[in-house]
């Protein structure tokens, strides 16, 4: 089953062709980020007016790139939820004019799940159930998929993100727009014992996470640092952040695992694109004789392939949209 599937939840437009959830024949993303750097960060409403100027060159190639045309397409899938709203809908209502005009099935497509899903085309022998780490910008879920559509979230951020927290410290640190992947580089030349931060928790869920506090605290020490005119060492300090979080990351990622009885821990998401976090996930998982599946890093930032692959699987579990299906902002992983 060949599958056209669009990604526009942010600020990559992207457009793909996948076989049966694991085979890409095709995948092309315009990126903002240049255009976003001006201003330290994604503005919706560029966004939006991007995604609109560049949805069809999109689509177009990935067909070409795949030797295909809409013809041969067995359905159309996009991501639908959850991502800024205007972003999403020039992706939504792209599809459903696609699938109006060929007839075409219409597959809805959650921006978490397809982040998962990411993994079945690095890993063509992954199947649930597994537990899975995934982070991103916009989330961090501890989450038990237990079938392909059928998904429990273990635990989750009660604040601020992971990647949200890597973005802003950087930011904060001088780094240019997206800061977490700057950083990341630039705390491999430092010594993460060199500063002392918090890794916080959360008292009555030991799986949640909370990240805004230890964003604050590096913040609050760069400003202190600049008033009293002290030097702050930046790769010494990158090196100690990226430890913090990774660190709140994995000890919560296993407790849950231990607890749960589960020997398969896979990531999915952006800030699994880490250097830090995928070392540590490997190191633990062979201490603890557990399987882990990371995605390749192409596939860790937004992309259509990992939607086409999701929507092969939710195509087969029945879940087809109708032509009054709209863009939702924030949706649950786990909605029904």
């Amino acid at each position: 089953m060949k599958i056209l599937s669009i990604e526009s939840s942010c600020d990559e437009t992207a457009a793909a062709v996948v076989e049966d959830g694991r085979i890409v024949l095709s995948s092309v993303v315009a990126s903002q980020v240049e255009e976003h750097r001006l201003y330290g960060g994604v503005v919706p409403e560029i966004a939006s007016r991007r995604h609109a100027e560049s949805i069809s060159g999109v689509v177009k190639e990935a067909l070409t790139q795949a030797e295909l045309t809409l013809d041969d397409i067995d359905a159309i899938a996009v991501t639908f939820a959850p991502g800024l709203i205007g972003a999403l809908l020039v992706g939504v209502n792209f599809a459903k004019g696609l699938s109006l005009a060929t007839g075409k099935p219409l597959i809805p497509v959650h921006h978490l799940r397809s982040h998962i899903a990411a993994n079945y085309i690095t890993h063509v022998k992954l199947k649930p159930p597994f537990l899975c780490l995934v982070v991103s910008g916009g989330h961090s879920h501890i989450v038990m998929v237990e079938d392909y559509t059928k998904m429990k979230v273990i635990g989750e951020t009660r604040d601020d993100a992971a990647g949200e927290a890597f973005d802003k410290a950087a930011r904060t640190m001088g780094m240019p727009y997206p800061g977490g992947v700057e950083l990341d580089k630039i705390a491999e030349l430092g010594n993460e014992r060199a500063y002392s931060l918090p890794h916080p928790t959360v008292a009555d869920s030991p799986y949640d996470y909370s990240f805004s506090g230890l964003k604050t605290s590096v913040i609050n020490l760069i400003h202190n640092a600049e008033q009293k005119g002290n030097t702050i060492i930046k790769e010494d300090l990158c090196a100690s952040f990226r430890r913090a979080v990774v660190d709140c990351l994995t000890e919560n990622l296993f407790r849950a695992a231990d607890d749960l009885g589960v020997d398969t821990v896979v990531a999915a998401g952006g800030v699994s694109a880490n250097t830090l976090l995928r070392r540590e996930l490997a190191r633990i998982c062979t201490e603890k004789n557990m399987k882990l599946y990371v995605p390749r890093v192409s596939l860790c930032g937004d992309n259509a392939a990992m939607v086409g692959a999701q929507a092969y699987f939710e195509y087969m579990s029945g879940n087809v949209a109708d032509y009054d299906l709209n863009a939702v902002a924030t949706l649950p992983i786990d909605y029904r």
